[in-house]
Formats: C-alpha cells, structure tokens, sequence
C-alpha cells in the first residue's frame, strides 16, 4: 500500500509528542480539524489532566500514572498494561467492556449474569475491581463508555496502588476532563436490531477566561438486540470542570448522572455436557423476559485538587462520592443440575429471584510525590493516605411459580418462553443485611533511578478494613476487622533506551465478605482473608517510535480460598487453592505509515490446585478454572488506503474452554473476523461501518455457570457518523 500523506501526519504528531509539543490524539479529524484545534489549545503544564494528549497517539499509549502513581513512561513500569486508547474504542465501535476488553490478552468477559460488568483476569473472577481515575467504581452495573478516554487494563495483584481485591488485575477507565481545547462532536451510531444510539462531546472555555474550561459528554441509547426480547435503553451525562486557581494549583470538578435498564438475559442451558442446540438457539429466550430486567440509576461527584509546592513536593486530592440504586430481577435456566435439559430433550427447569442492592461510596484519596536525588541515585518518591465508607443494602427475594407454588418451573426446552406469574418474597437463605465499611490505607513507594540502565520499585501498603453486617430480620450483626499488608517490588533492566526487562512481585488480598462485601455470617466472619500472590518477568520494546510489543511469564496463586466446611454447616475451610501460570504478548502502535495494530496472545493455564465438594458438585484438583481458555489470539488491524478511506480487520481466536470449575461443561473454541471500513467526508466528519463477525459463526460468548450459557451475535452491520464543528 502507498504511504499516504494522512500517515506521515500521523508519524510527525507522535515526534512532536515526544518533543513535548502540543498534540492531540487523532479520532477520526482531517489535517484542518487537527490544526484548528491545536491552534487553540491551552498550556496545561500546571495542571495533570488525567487523559491529556501526550501520553496517546492512536492505538499507542507511551506513559501513565495509574500503574505507580506517578508519571512513569510505560517502557519503566514492571508489569503487564494494556490500555485501551479512545481511537480503538472509536474505530471498533465499543460501547461496553466486556467489548473493551476483547483484544486485551489475559482478560475474558464473563456473563455477569446478565445484569453487570464481570471479567476473568488471569483466571480470577472480579465484578468489583473496576476503578475510575484512580478511584473504586465496585457497583454491580454495565458500565458505558460515551465520556472514557481510555481503559487502562493492569494484570497482576495491584493492592499497593489500589487496595483490596485485584487478585488478577484492575480495569480503570479514564474519563474525558475539560482541557480548553474546543470541541463540539456528535456521534450518531445506527444498525442491526434496532440500534439507536447518539453522543455528544463539547468543550470549551469559559467565557474569555484562560483559567476555567468547561465539558460537557452526554448519550442517549434505545437498541434491540439479537436475543428475543432482549433491549435496553440507557442515558448519562457528564459536565466537568477545570478550575486553574494559580499557577502551581487546579481544581477539577464532575459530577455524572447514569441510567441503563436493560433486559436480564441469563443464556441458554446445557445438555450432554454441552451448550444446548446453541446454534439454533442464538436467539432464544430461556425464561421470562417480562420479569427479568436489570435498573440501575448512578449519582457520582469527583472533585480532584492538584497543587505543587515550592519545595518541589506535588500533591493530588481527589474526593469521590458515589450513589448507586441498583435492582435486578431474573427468570431463568436453574444454576443446578435440574437447568439442565433432561437427556430425553423434554424438560428443564427454571428458577427466579430479585435482589436490590443500593450501595453508597465516599473516598479519599491523597498523593504525595517529591523527586530528589542522592548521590548517583534518582528517586521518585511517592506517600499517600486514603480514607473510605460504603454502606448499603442486600434484599434477596426468591420467585414461586403461580402454578406449582414451589421455587421451580418445569419446561419444554423447544418452547422455553414462560409467562406464568411469580411471587417474589424473602426466605431464610435469602439476605437481608444493612452494611457498612470502614477502611484506611496509608502507602509509602520508592522508584529509584541506578543510573541510565537500572530501575527499582518498591512500595508497601497498610489497610485497616472494618466491615459489619446486620440481619434486618433478626437484628444481629457481625463484623470483622483486618488488617493487611501489602507489598510490591519490581526490577528494570534496561540494556539500551528502547529495550527493559523486568521482574516483580506483589501480593494482594481479598477479605472474607468477598467482591462485592453484601453479608457477612459467622461463619465468614472467622475466615482469613484470600491471598494472591504474584511473580512476574517480562520485556518491553519500542519498536519504533510509534509501536511497542510487550512480553510477561507469570505465576499467580490464590489461597486460602473458602471451602464449605462439610461437618459444620455455614463455616468454612480456607484450603481452597488455584494457581495460573501463563504467558501473554502484546502489541500496540503503527508498524508502518498506514498499518495500525493492537492485540496479543495470551497462554493461561489456571488450574484447580485442592479439590472440593460443594452442594453436590465436585470440582477436583487439575480441573480448568471456568471460562478461562489455555490459548487466545486477538489482533485489531487499521490500512489507511488512501488519505480519506481505510479498512479495520479483527481476528479474534480461542481454545475451548468449561462453564464452570467442574469441567462437566465444556465451551467449544472458535474464531471471529471483524470488519470496519471508514471515510473521512471532510475534515469534520467521519464515516464509517463496522461489521462484527463477519462471516456469521455461530460460537459461545460466555457463561455463568453450565447452565447460564451466552451465545455469542450473529453478523452484526453498524454505521457510525462522527461530525466535529
């Protein structure tokens, strides 16, 4: 292919970057678009704007703050990144993260049971390791992308940087900040199933002032999807605020409304340790739509304060309070045997239940970061503190079918759609529970600088977590206090300025209330916190200036995992053990003017390492951790073929894998192509069409369990029209 003018632009933004110029990242503007927009852009050098250009070009972040907190080039951070950039979220037409996270080696989308974001990183499950800026985001909802910046996606045990949790890693959106730049953009997205969608991004400053900028994201969606009766519709909206209250000083304000009702869609269940018939029934319904859907309503305020001292010691606050109303109703496969289609194909059967689960968050956050040297050594030394309280609610209520008057529904897995009335009421092994959770954390870490070729990290950090639990039925409460350490320690090697190994270590926990903390027996109560323990080595090269490939060899334990103690009912036995070794490459940036990639490859041998039997089913030493495949490839490809046209091809490919840590269900592998072709129709607006899975294999996307199986779309066609003004 020629080597296009719109190329060579492309090339020349990412060396001013690296000069320290001005440079924005390309989504989609023509050459007078891009010119108009740096000809206005504001000097922030004061200030730290979480997704500021410089840090991005295309599919290619250089540099971030989340992983150490502090500004480290990506070469020099020890462990393994993906980010995933605003232009591949644009280009690939994501809207969600289980879409996000498709080309992200190591990382697989779960079913979340239909009514949240779920992920497996490195064969550990998580619907609570989810962070914004920084800051924990661990509500049970499917999360929109219309005001990210970028995701970043940081594997291994993080508790250092970000406390509990984050056994296999952490996903941390940066959202869209006001940076002066002006912008007014519209995004209409239109396609297969009735897709509706529209997004607006505005900037600007305020007035005449060179000290107050304003933006402004919002979006609008009301789509169908493939599944029968299946569709949501969703809203947000997200002003921020910056404030340059000095020159050493900037406050930035946000505050973001965002509704998603949705369809709760369960899947489809098994037969003969298989999915059921899932190529004739890519579309069916199992239970009842009528009374499965998923709400959720989302206040979030942030307010970050960055100000740097004349002794040479910055400092970042940010302020964070968060309300979630979240409720979700399903009618459904059983997560049982009896979901099961029976052997003779005549009979499964269904359950149901609702939980409401508000939840209300407040964090603190307080960075400080002094860089000094001493002697031949350069430090970067980082301290901070952080103070948090969630409270919240779990009310549990299981169905009874009108017509059996019990908790379970026999149908015919060839007409699977019900409409018999449930009753939902609280039982006794429903929950009913008040919490509330206290914690602190102070953190201290120490990136030394031994010359031009040798870097060290090390940090520890200390969290006091204080959770209790009340019954609301009989009014008694239990709690539970830890406190953790948590360390970190890494190596880089760096034979050259292009060219680092690394080495590190760290170890993360997880409290006994679990992800999501909603209750808390006797029995969890006594039990010790889950430890994750990771060793990691791994290479980054830059390529080039403008292409990066990365590799990492892991080992990830989890231990002291809560097993159902057999002779005590509601205790537990904490010798529960899984272990993943893996390998993971990937790549990211322009590998000539025109061709563009990001993908990877990821090995993930997750294994049962002490066997267990619980509520009758067995899961055995050596058994596959569920949904977690021994090999996956990914690969996004972008041709700019002319100046104005180019073609995206995706390749998405995985090994087989099982629903569950049974085994007794196994999920077959498959291969996907995806296609986008985009048309720039003048320097302010974009077209383009993105076809996903092109040539319509019929596959499994996911899983809850052997008998709550998603079955992956059908050929999908969408048409997008990016306009700047």
């Amino acid at each position: 292919m020629p080597r296009t003018s719109d190329g060579f632009r492309r090339i020349a933004v990412w060396r001013a970057v690296l000069l320290g110029a001005v440079a924005l990242d390309n989504t989609g503007l023509g050459t007078a678009a891009l010119a108009q927009e740096q000809e206005h852009a504001v000097a922030l050098d004061q200030i730290h704007v979480e997704g500021s250009p410089g840090t991005t070009v295309s599919y290619l972040t250089t540099r971030m703050r989340t992983a150490t907190k502090t500004d480290t080039p990506l070469l020099d951070t020890p462990q393994s990144v993906t980010v995933v950039t605003q232009q591949q979220i644009r280009d690939q037409g994501i809207q969600s993260i289980a879409d996000a996270i498709r080309y992200v080696p190591g990382v697989v989308a779960h079913q979340g049971e239909g009514n949240r974001d779920d992920v497996v990183i490195r064969g550990q499950r998580s619907n609570a390791d989810f962070f914004v800026n920084g800051i924990r985001d661990d509500a049970q909802y499917f999360r929109d992308l219309y005001n990210v910046q970028r995701i970043e996606v940081l594997k291994g045990p993080n508790a250092m940087i970000f406390g509990r949790g984050g056994g296999g890693g952490v996903i941390n959106r940066v959202l869209k900040e006001a940076d002066g730049v002006p912008l007014r953009e519209v995004v209409a997205l239109g396609g297969a199933y009735g897709t509706k969608r529209v997004a607006v991004d505005l900037s600007d400053r305020v007035g005449d002032s060179d000290s107050v900028f304003f933006r402004l994201n919002a979006m609008f969606e009301d789509s169908g999807t493939y599944r029968d009766f299946v569709d949501l519709r969703r809203y947000g909206i997200n002003p921020t605020l910056t404030v340059l209250l000095g020159p050493a000083t900037t406050l930035k304000l946000s505050y973001e409304y965002f509704h998603d009702d949705r369809t709760a869609d369960r899947g489809i269940p098994s037969q003969f340790g298989r999915p059921y018939r899932y190529r004739q029934n890519i579309a069916t319904f199992f239970g009842n739509p009528d009374l499965s859907y998923a709400r959720v309503d989302a206040h979030i305020a942030t307010a970050t304060l960055d100000h740097a001292f004349e002794s040479g010691v910055t400092m970042q606050s940010k302020l964070r309070f968060a309300d979630y109303a979240k409720f979700y109703q399903n009618v459904y496969p059983n997560i049982g045997r009896a979901g099961a289609v029976n052997a003779a194909g005549t009979a499964l059967t269904l359950a149901a239940y609702n939980t409401d689960s508000p939840r209300t968050n407040s964090f603190s956050q307080t960075d400080f970061t002094y860089r000094f040297e001493t002697g031949l050594l350069k430090h970067t030394l980082l301290g901070g503190f952080e103070l948090g309280y969630q409270e919240g609610l779990t009310f549990r209520q299981d169905g009874f079918f009108a017509t059996t008057g019990t908790q379970a529904l026999v149908v015919n897995p060839l007409s699977p759609v019900s409409r018999v009335p449930v009753t939902f009421r609280n039982i006794a092994s429903g929950a009913d529970t008040r919490y509330d959770l206290g914690l602190a954390a102070i953190y201290a870490q120490d990136q030394i600088e031994i010359g031009p070729h040798l870097q060290f990290i090390g940090g520890l950090r200390y969290d006091h977590f204080d959770f209790a639990a009340t019954d609301r039925r009989s009014t008694v409460t239990n709690a539970r206090v830890d406190d953790l350490l948590s360390p970190r320690l890494g190596l880089v090697l760096k034979p050259v300025e292009t060219l680092a190994f690394y080495a590190s270590y760290s170890i993360s926990y997880l409290p006994s209330s679990g992800d999501q903390f909603n209750a808390l027996t006797p029995g969890l109560a006594i039990a010790k916190p889950e430890r994750f323990e990771n060793t990691e080595v791994g290479v980054k090269v830059d390529v080039a200036p403008t292409l990066q490939l990365t590799g990492a060899l892991y080992n990830l334990d989890r231990i002291n995992q809560r097993l159902a103690d057999p002779n005590n009912a509601g205790f537990f036995i904490t010798s529960g053990q899984t272990s993943t070794q893996g390998a993971e490459i990937g790549a990211n940036g322009f590998v000539t003017e025109w061709w563009q990639i990001a993908g990877g490859y990821a090995f993930t041998d997750a294994r049962i390492v002490k066997g267990f039997n619980i509520g009758g089913t067995s899961v055995r030493a050596g058994n596959q951790v569920g949904l977690v495949p021994f090999n996956a490839f990914t690969l996004w490809n972008k041709f700019d073929v002319t100046r104005d046209f180019g073609i995206g091809i995706g390749f998405v490919h995985q090994t087989h894998s099982f629903a569950a840590s049974d085994d007794t269900v196994r999920l077959p592998g498959y291969t996907r192509f995806d296609l986008g072709l985009f048309y720039q129709v003048t320097d302010g607006v974009r077209a383009q069409l993105n076809i996903e899975n092109l040539f319509d294999r019929g596959y499994i996307a996911t899983a809850d369990g052997n008998n709550n199986i998603s079955p992956g779309a059908p050929r999908l066609i969408r048409a997008q029209v990016v306009a700047r003004f």
